[in-house]
């Protein structure tokens, strides 16, 4: 038995260890394909990085968040790297049976330790495996995280786990016995009942046992690790490898996941300046304008693909999904990672189409690729099942950008960026997209908002209000003389629904006391939806007028180039913004920027529960009823706003307040965003409709939000579900400030009118 213990135990591991080195330098070459990404956007604050990378997997702070899922499998992953050391001691054993690791085989910390996490690890692995089981595609169906997962290969790993587990708790036991351990001990706290039964056995056969069970794990171990190096996108074993790299270059060094702010487009590692790219004709030739073929992507990218596990998070909680579209995150990934693998040895020989999509590489230079590689190379990035695509156009457009698929990945996969980069080389390049978002995109570069509407009606909401509004440029000439600017927005300034919300505010900031202005009509869209669609150039020039004309109205002058005069330059904290909109306020906040436009953005959410915590605003009529808040996707995960609208609600008087199943950072999108607000919904079931199902589950009063999209969308259904008799009329759809404003007048005081006071200072986005 030991002869045989030795000789197979050390032909795996010379065999393993050969082929899994080279699997690393493989997929290191593999994800070199990717396209270069802008200087320091990956590698900045390296120690930041480090404890970001130590924090999320020592805290498992995105697994934890699912309960004894997370724990069970904080155990395994903790449990596969610490059990190193007995990997090792079973080489020893396999010589010498009763052999221990030198200063601390016998330490009884260490010996503890082991027994404790040789134990945790496999009841970890169990609970994994009774979860996957009762979470089978076949019992859940589309409704299971697991749809679509490679089962076969988890059920290899998840194997592989257990048989190890139970072969380091079989050895514990042998080595208590041989080293005559006749009592309980703290060494053998867990493992002593094994010690005992092992002990009736004779020194031979227990010797015998620890070379079979030491060949057992030790063969397992490098079974595990051939397979894996022969199969490099096996996602659910290389995980544990590549999802440190992955997480130590996200986007943000601090650990924040991939949400807010969209990444500008980039090209050979540049980000393309749209006013001066078409100057030069031969470089615009050269410039990738979006992603048309896998090695479009960036490195991360490619990386991206690879460290996916399969573990359907981002599939459970994606709105598309959830309501029989044909998007799946996780399935996309996983699309993409597998076209990726099938092509690269067309890609490592030099293949490749150039800008005339002519081949790059020679007869000569793809002579020994693959037949498959070739096949694979010639399948289009987007394409309908019938063209043989990689991805299907409805896979592409059903995506709201919502961020749920991102907030939950494990492994820190940056879905959104890759869709939208799919996107804009459909937009941009193809003039591939659906056919209604185009008359957005033709209104917004005729009037600068969606409507296509003339901009005097930007105002029109004020002439009613029973007080003055002051205008930039007309009512005051700049900023300076205000403490807020209320960037009221399209759907703010030129929606029905939108612009109860926009009064209730004016209304709100008024009584309060706070000085404020608005712009005078000149304003354009912010940019949102047309970034989202895929139209970069449209969101550059939308955002640089109105950056220009921020800086202005802040008394900021300009040089003859456009750019902020550094002589009148206002630091940040002097430019303060405040908006309605969580799409305005994402991207004044956290995309302006990158177009030189640096404000101090804060949600109207912010400004309200600030101005009510310090008295300037009290609520004192009751509103009665059960109310339910829904969270704005752009302010709830892709900018982590909760509190101050639940404080709000919190504070009116009379309101019961209860949660829907899904809130907070596992919120369910209304639909709209991703620009999806200006798409017709004709696969499965309408988004907005699964959220208010949601909510009406509750029988509330109330549904409220603190979004003119979710406000629109929510509403359309509640309006759909009372025709169709399944709401009640008396059901409201509104916006916090609306409930608000309905509180803070009373019968005695219907205009609402207060004290002036001066604004306070909330903390704006970070």
């Amino acid at each position: 038995m030991q002869l045989a213990a030795i000789i197979v135990s050390l032909v795996l591991a010379v065999v393993g260890v050969a082929l899994f080195s080279r699997a690393i330098a493989q997929i290191f070459t593999f994800v070199r394909l990717g396209q270069s990404v802008p200087a320091g956007t990956r590698t900045d604050e390296p120690a930041t990085r480090t404890m970001t990378v130590a924090r999320e997997f020592l805290g498992h702070t995105r697994m934890n968040r699912w309960g004894v899922i997370g724990v069970a499998h904080w155990f395994v992953a903790v449990g596969f790297f610490s059990l190193i050391l007995t990997l090792i001691n079973a080489f020893g054993q396999i010589f010498q049976a009763d052999w221990l690791l030198p200063v601390i085989g016998n330490w009884a910390p260490y010996e503890v330790f082991v027994d404790l996490i040789g134990v945790l690890t496999t009841l970890g692995i169990l609970v994994l495996i009774v979860i996957r089981q009762l979470s089978r595609p076949g019992r859940a169906e589309r409704k299971s995280r697991f749809a679509g997962s490679n089962f076969g290969q988890a059920y290899f790993v998840e194997a592989v786990i257990l048989i190890i587990g139970l072969c380091i708790l079989a050895l514990r036991g042998l080595e208590g016995s041989l080293h005559h351990e006749t009592s309980y001990t703290v060494s053998y706290l867990l493992s002593y009942p094994l010690v005992a039964a092992f002990r009736g056995l004779s020194t031979g056969t227990q010797q015998n046992l620890v070379y079979l069970f030491a060949m057992i794990k030790l063969g397992t171990s490098f079974v595990w690790m051939i397979t894996v190096a022969l199969k490099t996108d096996m996602g659910v074993a290389w995980h544990r490898f590549l999802a440190f790299p992955n997480i130590w270059l996200k986007r943000r060094a601090d650990g924040a996941a991939a949400l807010g702010p969209l990444q500008p487009m980039a090209s050979g590692g540049k980000v393309i300046d749209f006013e001066t790219v078409f100057d030069d004709e031969e470089g615009a030739e050269e410039t990738v304008f979006g992603v048309s073929a896998i090695e479009d992507f960036s490195w991360k990218g490619i990386l991206d693909f690879s460290t996916c596990t399969e573990c359907g998070r981002c599939q459970s909680q994606c709105p598309a999904w959830n309501t029989g579209k044909p998007l799946s995150p996780k399935l996309l990934i996983m699309s993409l990672r597998d076209h990726a693998h099938a092509k690269a040895p067309y890609l490592l020989a030099g293949g490749g189409k150039n800008a005339e999509g002519e081949e790059k590489a020679s007869a000569e230079q793809l002579a020994g690729v693959p037949a498959t590689a070739l096949a694979e190379a010639e399948r289009p990035l987007i394409g309908t099942q019938a063209e043989n695509g990689v991805i299907d156009p409805d896979v592409l457009w059903s995506c709201t950008t919502c961020g749920a698929c991102v907030e939950q990945c494990p492994v820190d996969i940056e879905h959104i960026d890759h869709i939208v980069d799919m996107r804009r080389y459909q937009v941009m390049i193809e003039s591939a997209f659906p056919s209604e978002a185009g008359t957005m995109l033709k209104n917004l570069e005729k009037r600068g908002n969606p409507w296509g509407l003339a901009k005097k009606q930007r105002l029109e909401w004020t002439k009613d209000l029973g007080f003055d509004v002051p205008v930039v440029g007309k009512d005051v000439e700049d900023l300076s003389e205000v403490d807020y600017l209320y960037w009221v927005g399209c759907a703010g300034s030129l929606e029905d629904r939108a612009k109860k919300t926009t009064k209730a505010f004016a209304e709100l900031l008024h009584i309060a006391g706070v000085k404020f202005a608005i712009m005078g009509g000149d304003e354009k869209c912010t940019g949102d939806s047309p970034r989202r669609l895929g139209n970069e150039p449209l969101f550059q020039q939308l955002g640089q007028e109105n950056v220009a004309m921020l800086n202005m109205a802040f008394g900021e002058s300009l040089d003859e180039d456009g750019r902020v005069d550094e002589s009148t330059r206002k630091p940040k904290a002097s430019k303060k913004i405040v908006a309605t909109c969580p799409h305005c306020f994402n991207t004044i906040a956290n995309e302006y920027p990158q177009l030189g436009g640096e404000y101090e953005v804060i949600h109207h959410t912010q400004l309200l529960q600030h101005l009510v915590d310090d008295g300037k605003l009290v609520p004192v009529t009751p509103v009665e009823g059960l109310i339910t808040y829904h969270d704005p996707c752009y302010l709830g995960r892709h900018n982590k706003v909760y509190t101050p609208p639940r404080e709000i609600i919190a504070n009116v008087p009379g309101l019961r307040s209860e949660e829907m199943h899904r809130h907070k950072e596992r919120g369910f999108c209304c639909g709209a965003g991703g620009a999806r607000m200006w798409m017709e919904e004709r696969i499965g079931k309408r988004v907005n409709n699964e959220r208010v199902d949601e909510a009406l589950s509750l029988n509330p009063d109330i549904i409220s939000t603190a979004c003119p999209f979710c406000l629109v969308m929510l509403t359309d259904s509640v309006n759909g579900k009372k025709n169709d008799g399944k709401a009640a009329e008396s059901l409201q759809v509104v916006d916090v400030a609306q409930l608000l404003l309905d509180s803070v007048k009373t019968p005695a005081d219907p205009a609402g009118t207060a004290e002036a006071a001066s604004a306070p200072e909330p903390e704006p986005v970070k």
